[in-house]
């Protein structure tokens, strides 16, 4: 279970109860909630990739609008293959260092949330639902489960959505002055050329 739906999940549990805040925790109630922050370790650290990745989303973007504008087509690959080494490099370097921090900050952070916001019993359920060997189970399958409705969609999706996209690039590349992407590739495809394009992104 994300962070995001464990807290909507306990935000809609706890607004029929009375507020625990008023209160003060007990023992088990502390262990239950340590217990529930440390199985959301995984959630945790995904947190912190993706503030890595939005960290270099937008240098990512604009390193892919100049490979495409600025780079000569014969060495385009080549400069994409270093620029993919340089975001590798940065995210071997950060992303352990934002977990660190992820996994220091966690139970302070999310901790008293669950104390204020769910009772002893409520806590009892949350735990014993992500300890299920089924959740489990369907926590493993849920990547997989993604990434085949994904292909699906960008299957069924590709032949409305591309030709809008390649009117957006086209567009933008006018508003600034440079060759239209389009125009480019089609270009390329009748030299027989087909260099690698594309903004390059952090690998996980």
């Amino acid at each position: 279970m994300t962070l995001i739906r464990l807290f909507t999940a306990a935000a809609l549990v706890a607004t029929g109860g009375v507020c625990a805040a008023q209160v003060a925790s007990a023992p088990a109630k502390k262990e239950l909630v340590q217990k529930i922050v440390q199985l959301q370790q995984s959630g945790v650290d995904n947190v912190a990739r993706g503030l890595a990745e939005q960290s270099v989303a937008p240098l990512a973007q604009q390193a892919g609008a100049v490979l495409q504008a600025r780079i000569a087509p014969g060495e385009r690959e080549a400069v994409a293959r270093d620029i993919q080494a340089e975001f590798k490099k940065y995210g071997d370097d950060v992303v352990p260092t934002l977990q660190q921090h992820a996994q220091r900050l966690a139970p302070a952070t999310l901790g008293p949330m669950l104390e204020e916001r769910l009772s002893e019993d409520e806590l009892k359920q949350v735990l014993a639902l992500l300890e299920s060997p089924a959740y489990r189970r369907y926590q493993q399958l849920a990547p997989e489960m993604q990434k085949a409705l994904t292909e699906k969609l960008v299957a069924e999706t590709r032949a409305q959505v591309e030709p809008k996209l390649k009117a957006l690039q086209d567009t933008i590349a006018r508003r600034l002055g440079l060759p239209a992407p389009s125009a480019a590739a089609a270009a390329r495809k009748a030299s027989g050329a087909a260099p690698k394009l594309g903004a390059p992104t952090p690998k996980k």
